[in-house]
C-alpha cells in the first residue's frame, strides 16, 4: 500500500505524549519538531490517526517542504508538487490556513491567493483542463512559513479534532480536550486509581479520564474531511477504524472519577457534557467547593485547572484561593496533585514547591503544569 508523511499538530511542550500515542498505534515517527509530529502511514493510517489520536490538533497529508523568500518562488515550487496524486479533477481545493513565523513572505492572503493560483496551473496541466468545477470532496490545504521553510500539506480532518462533538457548553476558560488529554497522559494515573477533579468547569478533564478508562476512541463518533476521498481512501478502512473503535470499547467499567465546581450551573453543563460523551456513568459530578475537598481513600490524584484570574478583580482573590487547594492537598496527604495555571505565584500559596514543573503553551498563554508527587501505593499482593 502506498505509504504518506503524515503531520499531526499539538500543543507546545506535549509533542513526546503525541509521539508515544503514534508509537502506540504502530507508526513510524519521522521527525519531532515544536508543536507536530511526522509519522510514516499509509491510507488506513489516516483514517486510525483521526479516530484513535487524543492529544493531536488535526492530521495533515503532507504535501511538501521547501525554501522560498520570493513569491516567484513561491509559486514554482507549489507548482512543482504532485497534487494530482491527492486531489481528482472535480475535488474542491483551497488555502484554509496560511501561517508564517520568522520569515520574508508574511501576507497570509498573498500567500494563499499564490498557492491557489500555482495549484490550478499544476492541474490544468496534468488533468487538460482549463476550468475546474470544484464540485467534488473537500482537499485544504494548510501552509506553515518558519524561518523561509514552507511545509504544505491537505487537512484530513475538517473540524479540530479537539472538538470530540460531546462540549455542548463550556465554562468561561475552558482547558481543551487535546490539552486536557495530554496532560492526564503526563501522569501516572490509570483506570484504577481515583481521580478528582475540583474545578471541573464543563467536565474536560473527569470526562477525558473516563474515556481513556472506557478506552472509547476520541474520534469514533464524528466525521472527518478525507471520509470523502474515495481515490485516495477506501471507505472500508474508515469502516475497520471504527469497528475497531467499538470492539475496543469496555463501558461497564469501574471508576471512581470525580468532578466538582463551586457553581452549581457548571456542575449540570459537565453533567450533561458527560451524557453527550457517553460516559456520564462513570463520573460523580457535585457542586461544592475546593475548601471541601475530601477523600477517604488514599493514593488518588488531583488533576486541574485552578482560575488563573484573567480579570484583576479575581486576580485578587487567587491568596486565597491557592492557600485554600494548598490545605486541602495537605488532609490529602497521600495523594499527587497536578495543576495547569499561569498564575506565578501558586507554589507560595500552596505552600508547597512542586515536585515537577512543565512549561506548556495553552493557545499563546504560558502556563505552568506543577506536579506534586505523592508517595507510591504498595504493591498488591497475590
Amino acid at each position: 500500500m502506498e505509504t504518506f508523511e503524515l503531520i499531526a499538530p499539538c500543543h507546545f511542550g506535549l509533542e513526546a505524549v503525541l509521539k508515544r500515542e503514534i508509537l502506540d498505534l504502530g507508526y513510524e515517527i519521522r521527525l519531532v519538531e515544536d508543536g507536530k509530529v511526522t509519522f510514516i502511514g499509509d491510507a488506513q493510517a489516516i483514517c486510525q490517526a483521526n479516530i484513535f489520536l487524543r492529544t493531536a490538533e488535526r492530521v495533515l497529508l503532507k504535501v511538501g517542504k521547501f525554501r522560498a523568500v520570493t513569491f516567484d518562488e513561491l509559486f514554482e515550487n507549489i507548482k512543482n508538487l504532485p497534487w494530482e496524486r491527492y486531489i481528482p479533477a472535480d475535488g474542491k481545493f483551497w488555502v484554509t490556513k496560511a501561517t508564517s513565523v520568522k520569515s520574508q513572505l508574511f501576507s497570509p492572503s498573498d500567500i494563499q491567493s499564490i498557492v491557489k493560483k500555482a495549484m490550478v496551473e499544476r492541474m490544468k496541466g496534468h488533468y487538460g483542463i482549463s476550468w475546474f468545477s470544484e464540485e467534488g470532496a473537500e482537499y485544504p490545504v494548510r501552509i506553515t512559513f518558519l524561518k523561509d521553510e514552507a511545509t504544505v500539506g491537505i487537512d484530513t480532518s475538517g473540524i479540530s479534532l479537539h472538538k470530540r462533538g460531546y462540549r455542548k457548553l463550556a465554562s468561561k476558560a475552558p482547558i481543551t480536550e487535546t490539552l486536557a488529554a495530554a496532560l492526564i497522559m503526563l501522569t501516572p494515573w490509570k483506570r484504577d486509581r481515583i481521580l478528582v477533579d475540583p474545578f471541573c468547569g464543563c467536565g474536560t478533564f473527569p470526562i477525558e479520564a473516563a474515556m481513556m478508562a472506557a478506552n472509547m476512541a476520541p474520534g469514533m463518533n464524528r466525521s472527518f474531511t478525507a471520509e470523502a476521498w474515495t481515490s485516495l481512501i477506501a471507505r472500508k478502512y474508515w469502516y475497520e477504524a471504527v469497528t475497531e473503535a467499538n470492539d475496543l470499547l469496555m463501558e461497564s467499567v469501574e471508576t471512581d472519577i470525580q468532578g466538582y465546581d463551586i457553581d452549581p450551573a457548571m456542575v449540570k453543563a459537565a453533567r450533561e457534557n458527560a451524557r453527550e460523551a457517553g460516559v456520564e456513568h462513570l463520573i460523580h459530578f457535585q457542586a461544592r467547593p475546593v475548601s471541601q475537598l475530601r477523600h477517604p481513600k488514599k493514593y488518588g490524584f488531583v488533576i486541574t485547572n485552578p482560575p488563573y484570574g484573567e480579570r484583576l478583580e479575581e486576580k485578587e482573590k487567587l491568596p486565597e484561593l491557592y492557600g485554600q487547594i494548598g490545605e486541602a492537598l495537605r488532609q490529602l496527604d497521600s495523594w499527587s496533585a497536578y495543576l495547569i495555571t499561569s498564575y506565578e505565584e501558586a507554589e507560595r500559596y500552596i505552600g508547597r514547591k512542586a515536585d515537577k514543573n512543565r512549561k506548556i503553551y495553552n493557545g499563546m498563554l504560558k502556563t505552568y503544569f506543577y506536579q506534586f508527587l505523592g508517595p507510591k501505593p504498595p504493591r498488591r499482593t497475590g
